[in-house]
Formats: structure tokens, C-alpha cells, sequence
């Protein structure tokens, strides 16, 4: 049995030079780079340069990147820190944030009882900005922004430059989980005052247990993790030397094919979105997932005319690998909590299924998806 894969915003297949090189390192590159002799001052000399190699990405400085286990960690990381260093006392952000980002606010908000304030949303998940400058505007003391720049779910996009403008108006900081951005979308740091964002290389068909934080010169940070002085002090813990490299190079890969990958996976969802409409007339799109303009070229939520139980089940078992939703919650039973936040009851009682694609996706394969959906769903 063929195995198609349509899971791509839980993660992407590594790529074969990334697997080389991650390979090599742990070969060859086995010193620990809190070492002061020759084979630890190798491998701190290669961290250094992917740090480098990472930030001029970004057009950001090599110290202004923090390398940690992931996304979730650099989420955690960056908004403790702007709590318990940098004195921000209120939270904005919305409710159909990454649960990286929903928990860890509960939880400071439990801890140092800061404020949180809801930014309202439109029947499609879109921010509605009119309301985020009106609660920058009413709240006092220290703010914080966070809003993620590529739903992981419905695939909108963020007016970064919108919400990066407001914050510089009314003197707030902001942070950007970045996940689903990072690798597919360029981001300059030098032109969207984003002062903090997350990113996770296994979306970007790096490794596994690896991403970083990008948070902007000025900003000190306190470690969640103590024990050593790693990462100047912001994460104890030796370097995971040969996954970072890793990383460097799955990004680096990622941005010298941006162009010519974006085009040719938008041609896929296109070709996927047309057959859809064609062959199920009923089907639905949740939020933006379906207009080029304001959603990821990446993410395709399709929602179906009634709950079919057992749909994923059925495509699993004709090899084809897709999601209900996120894949940190694909355990839960509770459903997705950005359809249930942006759906009225009926709609999100029907059945949505995220289909996420990558470059190394095909028509033959989606033709193939599509006969599957219609001997399911007759």
C-alpha cells in the first residue's frame, strides 16, 4: 500500500542532505562545546556559525537567537521571560493560539496574576485589528502582544505588519509563534518590529527536538532551565550539537527553494481545492484556508456536510496520513478549540479534516486522495 502524506503542518519529512549532515555531526562532531580543547572548541566553532547562518535569515544579529528543544519550549521561554524580567503585566492574544502559547499564559496568569485580554475574531479567524488597537489603547502598564503568524490549524496569516505597527503605537512588545511561518515565509526582523518569536525545525523538514527563540537585542532574558551557563546564560543544558546543525541546514535549504517550492505546493492545494469542489459541492473551507491571498500555501481545512466518525480512520487505513487538527491535540477528545471557537455549534459538530501539503506531494497523489474520499463517503 502506497502511503500518501498530508500531515505536514505536524511535521515534514527530513530532508536527505539534512539526514547527511545530522549523520556526519554525530560522527564526527562528538565534543561538548563547553569544552576547552580542540575537539569541544570544534563543535562550539559549528553551533556559533549556525547561529550566524540562522540570524542573517531573519536579518537579525547571531545573539539575538536562542537555540532550545522546539517551539513549545521557545514559546514557554519568551513569555515567562517578558512576565518575570521584562515586568510585562498584560497579556493580548486570542483564543485560537497554539496551546504552547494558550497554557503557558494560563499558567502565568495563575502564577503572578497578570491580565489577559481576548482580541476579538471574525466568523473566518481573522483578527479583528480595530479591537486590538482599542485594548492596547485601554490597558496600562507593561504589554505584551501574542499572536501566531500562520495558524497551525485554519492556515491564516497574520498582518504582522499591521499588528508590529500597533504595538509600536501604543508601546507594547510582540510576540509571534512562528512555527508554520518560519522556513516557508521570508520574515525581517529589520522591517516588522516582531521583538520575539518561536520556531521548530521539523516543520521545515529539519529534526525533531530542535527549534529556537528569536528575542530582540535589549531584551535580557532568565532562564526556564538552570545548571549551566549554555546559550549565554538563557538555557543550561549542552548543546544538541549535530540537530542544531541540522537545523541550519534544513533552513538554509528551505529559503535557497522558497520561491520555487511556494509556487509549485500552492499549485497542489489549488489543484486539491478545485477536485474538492468539484466532486463534494457540499464541502466547506474553515477560516482563510482556502483563498491564497490570507492563508498558508501549506494548510487546507476542509470541513464536510455532516459527521463522518470514522473518516480518518478510512483514510489511514488507504494510506493516507491527515489530521483533524493540530497534532498536539490529536488525543484530545474535546475537538479542535479554534473551530469550536470560530464555528457555531452545528458547523463544528460536522467533520473537519486539515490537509497540509509539502513539496514532495504530487497531483497522482491527490487524485489518488480524492477516489479515496468518494468510496468513504458514498
Amino acid at each position: 500500500m502506497k502511503s500518501i502524506y498530508l500531515d505536514n503542518a505536524a511535521t515534514t519529512p527530513i530532508l536527505p542532505e539534512v539526514i547527511t549532515v545530522v549523520s556526519e555531526a554525530m560522527h564526527t562532531v562528538y565534543g561538548n562545546p563547553s569544552s576547552t580543547h580542540q575537539i569541544g572548541r570544534k563543535a562550539k566553532s559549528l553551533v556559533e556559525t549556525a547561529r550566524k547562518n540562522i540570524a542573517k535569515h531573519f536579518n537579525a544579529s547571531s545573539n539575538e537567537i536562542v537555540f532550545t528543544a522546539g517551539g513549545s519550549e521557545a514559546d514557554n521561554l519568551i513569555l515567562h521571560n517578558a512576565v518575570t524580567n521584562l515586568g510585562v503585566t498584560t497579556i493580548i492574544t486570542s483564543k485560537i493560539e497554539h496551546h504552547a502559547v494558550l497554557h503557558t499564559i494560563a499558567q502565568l496568569q495563575k502564577e503572578f496574576n497578570i491580565a489577559v485580554c481576548w482580541v476579538e475574531l471574525d466568523e473566518n479567524g481573522s483578527v479583528n485589528y480595530n479591537h486590538l488597537a482599542q485594548l492596547l489603547q485601554q490597558q496600562s502598564g507593561k504589554k505584551l502582544v501574542s499572536l501566531m503568524y500562520v495558524n497551525n490549524e485554519i492556515g491564516n496569516v497574520l498582518d504582522v505588519r499591521k499588528v508590529s505597527s500597533l504595538c509600536a503605537e501604543y508601546d507594547a512588545l510582540f510576540h509571534s509563534d512562528a512555527v508554520q511561518a518560519v522556513g516557508h515565509y521570508p520574515i525581517d526582523v529589520s522591517v516588522n518590529s516582531i521583538d520575539f518569536f518561536a520556531a521548530s525545525a521539523h516543520k521545515f523538514h529539519g529534526p525533531k527536538g530542535v527549534g529556537f527563540a528569536f528575542v530582540r537585542n535589549g531584551f535580557g532574558i532568565k532562564p526556564l532551565l538552570f545548571g549551566g551557563e549554555q546559550e549565554r546564560g538563557a538555557r543550561a543544558g549542552t548543546e544538541n550539537v549535530h540537530s542544531i546543525l541540522g537545523m541550519e541546514k534544513a533552513l538554509v535549504l528551505a529559503y535557497e527553494n522558497l520561491e520555487k517550492d511556494t509556487r509549485y505546493i500552492q499549485e497542489i492545494k489549488n489543484y486539491f481545492i478545485a477536485k474538492l469542489k468539484s466532486n463534494f459541492p457540499q464541502i466547506a473551507f474553515n477560516g482563510w484556508s482556502a483563498e491564497a491571498s490570507k492563508s498558508s500555501y501549506i494548510i487546507l481545512n476542509v470541513r464536510f456536510p455532516k459527521s463522518y466518525a470514522m473518516l480518518l480512520f478510512n483514510l489511514d487505513l488507504k494510506g493516507i496520513a491527515v489530521s483533524g487538527g493540530s497534532a498536539c491535540q490529536s488525543g484530545s477528545n474535546k475537538g479542535s478549540h479554534v473551530l469550536n471557537e470560530i464555528l457555531n455549534e452545528t458547523e463544528a459538530a460536522k467533520t473537519s479534516v486539515r490537509f497540509s501539503f509539502s513539496k514532495f506531494n504530487s497531483k497522482k497523489e491527490i487524485d489518488f486522495v480524492i477516489n479515496a474520499l468518494k468510496e468513504i463517503l458514498v
